[in-house]
């Protein structure tokens, strides 16, 4: 009898089905095969900043490790002769620098600036290297430890008017406190005397006609206290690596700090963030000498410059605002005009704040040091020290900032509130000597960056 015609279709399918099972695991191993192709494709090379960054324990952000504030140069700051001409400056010249490191990094980057300069810069050649014994301002450089800086794989960079350039990573073993040489050479120089520099260095420069890119040394060199066009390194660090941005005048930028001598309070707040199981911190300067908070003076004011100075800094987590002397001291000595500055003061820091706040970073405020004696800030009737002790109450209790960092408090003379101890003057009665940023390093809390 022959079989019902509905279970033929049955029987054929259970006959094919092994078939079909093998077909399907061969299909999904070839599935699965491609897929691997392809994720090996999507995957970072070895060596790559991706790759590290995936790799257990390795660099995973890049995080600023020295900063200088850039500021249109003036006249007296300019390149010494030769190096300044009538239509330009550092024609056929290598200037060298030194700069020192808040972080390690075996991986480093560095920034050059043209915002103020009146015509585009033409970097032809930079190198990066140890300098000689290690120090800072130096003219000689550590014999084979010089490497090109390129630019997108390029040899030289030309930065735009007002814009600034990043170089490629390169590799060199730098440990925190390091100081590090930056060469540059400038075949046709910047064709302006509207230069981007930061003057108040505090730290030996040199220039020499040529190009001496990598020479061991340069005999012969002009030596300047300024830095030029150099405004940033950055190093491949931990991911856990943060900066810490601070923001300030000429009570941050060192002046009566010892030139070479890396003695600034940031430098010695660095170092004290440096002992053993402290988190890795570094402490960048953004600060210039004579500059204010509200109106411009040398260099653009604070709130002008945050952007570009503190919320675009590379890894940074923290601020701490140290800024507002200038503005007390430089606005007229009437009641009137200081009301009006003590309340455009808070409403600045205030703003500061709220900007600083809304990119997730913590800021922290520190009182105004005494300026009593000084001459010209301090006046007879004391309408400037009873602005900065306004402002100073504001700063202590307003609740705005994250933190507090009293200053003021640890600087003073005891027996004249509004002057600074003695031991710690420079003899101006406004700014502080080594033995004074020290003290201020001290008062910053290392708790503060954890």
């Amino acid at each position: 009898m022959p079989e019902p015609a509905y279970r033929r279709p049955r029987d054929r399918r259970s006959a094919v089905y092994p078939y079909l099972a093998a077909a399907l695991v061969m299909a999904l191993v070839a599935a699965v095969a491609v897929a691997a192709h392809a994720l090996r494709g999507l995957a970072p090379a070895a060596g790559t900043p991706a790759a590290a960054a995936a790799a257990p324990g390795g660099p995973a952000r890049w995080v600023a490790a020295w900063t200088s504030m850039p500021q249109l140069t003036e006249p007296a700051n300019m390149p010494p002769p030769p190096f300044t001409q009538d239509d330009g400056v550092l024609r056929d010249a290598t200037l060298r620098q030194t700069v020192r490191l808040a972080v390690p990094g075996e991986r480093l980057r560095f920034r050059f600036s043209n915002a103020f300069g009146g015509a585009e810069l033409p970097i032809t050649r930079a190198a990066v290297a140890l300098p000689a014994g290690g120090r800072a301002g130096v003219d000689g450089i550590v014999p084979g430890s010089s490497r090109p800086l390129t630019f997108g794989g390029r040899a030289g960079a030309t930065v735009p008017v007002g814009a600034q350039v990043v170089s490629d990573p390169v590799r060199l073993d730098a440990p925190p406190g390091a100081n590090l040489t930056v060469t540059l050479y400038l075949a046709d120089g910047q064709a302006s005397t509207d230069v981007t520099s930061h003057p108040g260095s505090r730290t030996t420069s040199y220039l020499l006609a040529g190009d001496h890119t990598g020479a061991a040394a340069l005999p012969g060199a002009t030596a300047t206290d300024h830095w030029y066009f150099l405004s940033g390194v950055e190093a491949e660090a931990p991911a856990r690596t943060r900066a810490a941005v601070v923001l300030g005048d000429s009570l941050s930028d060192g002046r009566g700090s010892t030139t070479n001598g890396n003695d600034r309070w940031p430098d010695l707040l660095n170092d004290r963030l440096r002992g053993p199981g402290a988190p890795p911190v570094a402490v960048v300067n953004q600060a210039a000498g004579g500059n204010r908070v509200l109106d411009d003076g040398l260099g653009p004011n604070a709130l002008a410059r945050l952007d570009r100075d503190v919320l675009a800094v590379s890894g940074a987590r923290w601020l701490l605002v140290f800024e507002g002397i200038n503005d007390i001291g430089t606005a007229p000595a009437t009641e009137a005009a200081q009301r009006e500055t003590g309340d455009e003061l808070v409403a600045a820091y205030d703003q500061i704040v709220t900007r600083a706040h809304a990119q997730g970073i913590r800021v922290y405020g520190a009182t105004l040091t005494p300026f009593g004696g000084s001459t010209p800030y301090d006046d007879p009737a004391g309408l400037r020290e009873a602005t900065r002790q306004r402002v100073n109450d504001w700063i202590r209790s307003s609740g705005r900032f994250d933190a507090v960092v009293d200053f003021d408090a640890a600087t003073r003379d005891p027996a004249h509130p509004r002057a600074l101890l003695p031991a710690l003057d420079t003899g101006d009665h406004l700014h502080l000597n080594p033995e004074g940023y020290a003290v201020l390093a001290r008062t910053v809390p290392p708790r503060l960056f954890r």
